[in-house]
């Protein structure tokens, strides 16, 4: 390809840079699947199960689910060296910085259990350590004693008990995993790109997630689904929520959560999240927040349509509000999202060190010729 045919996009929008075969994203039919089967039938399939066929591309076995249960609970428990770590980051601190910056802190175990490779179990290991590290985070900040999970429960069921101090319902329970399986993978994603980029240079498994991690915390990435709710907080009730829509638009302020990048129709994961937070969300507050939100989607959807156009609200728009029913404050959604996405990052990463390469676009230089500076000083 000659230096005038280079193909020129700031955003990569249309550019294929490299193959996957872990997830497909259909964005045209709108649809989602890992590993070449469709997330409506992943959704309702054991949690942890769902993690493996992801990251090996094969359900587990009988002994291979044991032992990743038991795997996944051992390494949630924080040690007392990493309790100290979390004990000198500042309680304020957003959640997804805490875990950018503990995660390449952290000492994979040198025994292994699964029998899958050292990358494999490291990034297991963190994923696990991520869901330890946020419930401590989280109990540290409530001046609360930290909790351990429950070796024989349901990973999700362990989380939440670690984070609230008490066990969820089977229905809380049930919403929660498949509010995570929905968020496990989403191809080439800026987090996993960013891994990518990271995976490229030979740097170690947790370079790439804190690099991932911090990529996700962006209000344009993973962000949105706290700025969502919070939007909905602030507007306060569904019959306030045309007059926001329309002064939003008025002044090009972007609503967060509605529309996506990939999907040219519905998101097929808030197709399924949806009906879900209308299910969970039935207390005052919550239903009030939920309506709100269903408030914003019509009226964006109204003002499109008078300009002939169509616009969806994505994942984000609605699982701020189940994460919410569920006790889980704003500012941990995120990290809530990280929690899940984890698995898609170890994924990647797996994939790509096969046959890794150093990433390296080019760049149009646009400054003053060599030469050409120093000319006009003179």
């Amino acid at each position: 390809m000659s230096e005038q045919e280079t193909v020129f996009s700031t955003d990569l929008a249309g550019v294929v840079v490299g193959e996957t075969a872990i997830s497909d994203v259909d964005g045209e039919a709108g649809l989602l699947s890992y590993r070449g089967i469709d997330i409506n039938e992943l959704v309702g399939v054991p949690y942890l199960h769902v993690v493996w066929m992801v990251l090996f591309g094969e359900w587990p076995n009988e002994q291979q689910k044991s032992r990743l249960k038991a795997f996944m609970c051992k390494h949630s428990r924080l040690t007392h060296s990493e309790i100290d770590l979390l004990q000198q980051v500042p309680r304020d601190l957003h959640p997804m910085l805490m875990l950018q910056g503990l995660v390449p802190l952290l000492t994979p175990p040198t025994e292994e259990m699964l029998d899958m490779g050292e990358d494999a179990e490291t990034g297991l290991f963190i994923a696990a350590k991520t869901t330890g590290l946020i419930a401590a985070h989280y109990r540290l900040g409530q001046s609360k004693v930290i909790l351990p999970p429950t070796p024989g429960k349901l990973f999700h069921e362990n989380f939440l008990t670690m984070f609230h101090g008490r066990a969820p319902t089977a229905d809380q329970r049930r919403m929660l995993d498949a509010a995570q399986i929905l968020q496990i993978e989403h191809s080439f994603n800026s987090g996993t790109f960013a891994g990518r980029v990271c995976a490229g240079t030979l740097a170690p498994i947790q370079s790439c997630i804190s690099a991932s991690i911090g990529t996700l915390f962006g209000k344009l990435h993973g962000g949105a689904d706290q700025a969502a709710l919070e939007m909905a907080m602030e507007i306060g009730s569904p019959d306030k929520a045309e007059a926001y829509v329309k002064d939003c638009l008025a002044n090009k302020v972007k609503i967060m959560g509605m529309g996506h990048r990939e999907y040219r129709t519905v998101d097929p994961r808030a197709r399924i999240l949806k009906p879900m937070a209308m299910e969970l969300c039935q207390d005052e507050e919550n239903k009030n927040l939920l309506d709100t939100l269903v408030a914003v989607e019509e009226a964006c959807q109204r003002e499109f349509a008078d300009k002939g156009k169509e616009i969806w609200a994505n994942v984000e728009f609605y699982k701020g509000a189940v994460f919410h029913s569920l006790g889980i404050p704003t500012h941990y959604f995120t990290a809530m999202f990280a929690m899940a996405r984890v698995y898609g990052y170890v994924a990647h990463f797996l994939e790509f060190r096969q046959d890794s390469c150093l990433i390296r676009p080019r760049a149009n230089y646009t400054g003053p010729a060599v030469g050409e500076r120093s000319k006009s000083a003179a």
